[in-house]
């Protein structure tokens, strides 16, 4: 039987145990992330900035949904805003949620084309 492979840690991980406000804190954000529609935002995002215009066209999705979803994401901090005019542009909060996003996207694209995962 082949040895177990060992899961690679990001450099610099923090491997000490959660304490209830780390794990509390972290179960908001997958409870964000479990919307299709966030987490489709969340990816458009992961790319690069864009307005709610940008992120209704490539989303697919109806522009007042596509709003409320990033106010959402917005009161949680995983996304921030600034304006450009009349126009408000929007980027991730930070790369941790970057990783995240693509890391979930990524494993669910290995588990629906059955395609194996290497490092």
């Amino acid at each position: 039987m082949p040895a177990r492979e060992q899961t690679p840690v990001a450099p610099k991980a923090h491997l000490r145990t959660p304490g209830p406000e780390q794990l509390h804190t972290a179960s908001t954000v997958f409870a964000l992330l479990a919307d299709p529609t966030r987490l489709h935002l969340l990816w458009l995002l992961a790319n690069g900035e864009a307005d709610v215009t940008a992120l209704t066209t490539a989303s697919g999705a109806a522009r007042p949904a596509v709003s409320q979803h990033l106010a959402k994401l917005r009161l949680a901090g995983l996304v921030h805003s600034r304006k450009e005019g009349r126009r408000a542009v929007y980027a991730l909060g930070d790369g941790h949620l970057r990783r995240l996003v693509i890391e979930a996207i990524s494993h669910a694209d290995h588990q629906v084309t059955g395609e194996p995962w290497h490092s």
